[in-house]
């Protein structure tokens, strides 16, 4: 699991808080801007970002319930 997390969800993760951040602070779309706006790529890396993101808190849970 650890290959996992390290090498896929951690990087999309970090890239979808990179996004989140820029559009928050200069509203700016990096994946927008890459892909375009509204087409099935960024759809595609919204959806693998989120997808990540809630599978890197699944684990994060289940081994923090395994250690106690």
């Amino acid at each position: 699991m650890r290959g996992l997390t390290d090498y896929v969800l951690k990087p999309l993760t970090f890239i979808g808080a990179l996004n989140w951040g820029l559009i928050g602070i200069f509203g700016f779309d990096l994946v927008a801007f890459i892909f375009g706006p509204a087409t099935l790529a960024s759809s595609i890396v919204y959806s693998l970002v989120g997808i990540a993101a809630l599978v890197w808190l699944i684990i994060m849970l289940v081994e923090k319930m395994s250690n106690n």
